[in-house]
C-alpha cells in the first residue's frame, strides 16, 4: 500500500526511529539529573517550616513544623529588615511535628519574619501581626 508516496513500512519505520530517539532523551535527561543531585543533603535531614494559616495574625500564634531526626532547633522573631527581634525557643526536638506557641501580643503591630535555625539551615515566613 502507497500513502502520498511512502509505504507502510517506511511510515512504521520512521515512527520507531522518532520514538527510539525520544526514548535516548529522556534516558539521557534522567542520567542528567541523577549526576547533578549528587551531593545535595537528603531532604530527610532538613527541617520543614509551615506557614502561619491566619494574615493578619493576632493572639497566641502556633509555630508549626516537622523534622525527621533529631534536632537542635531555635526559632526566633526578626524584625522586617530582618535584624533580630527576640528568640522564642531554643530546644532539641525528636523526630516528628511540634508546634510552638507565640504571643503576638509581646510585640507591635507590624510586618516581622520568623526563622526556623538548625546547625545545617534556616528558613523563615512572613508574619504580619495585627492585634
Amino acid at each position: 500500500m502507497i500513502l502520498v508516496g511512502y509505504s507502510v513500512t517506511k511510515i512504521a519505520v520512521g515512527v520507531l526511529c522518532v520514538t527510539l530517539a525520544v526514548l535516548i532523551l529522556v534516558i539521557a535527561y534522567r542520567k542528567l539529573l541523577a549526576y547533578l543531585g549528587r551531593g545535595k543533603m537528603p531532604s530527610e535531614k532538613y527541617c520543614v517550616l509551615y506557614s502561619i494559616e491566619a494574615n493578619p495574625a493576632k493572639g497566641e500564634l502556633e509555630l508549626y513544623f516537622t523534622s525527621e531526626e533529631t534536632k537542635e532547633v531555635t526559632l526566633e522573631l526578626l524584625n522586617d529588615d530582618f535584624s533580630p527581634n527576640r528568640e522564642i525557643v531554643t530546644k532539641e526536638y525528636k523526630a516528628g511535628s511540634h508546634i510552638v506557641r507565640f504571643d503576638s501580643t509581646q510585640v507591635a503591630n507590624g510586618t516581622y519574619f520568623y526563622q526556623l535555625r538548625t546547625g545545617n539551615q534556616k528558613t523563615m515566613k512572613k508574619l504580619v501581626i495585627s492585634n
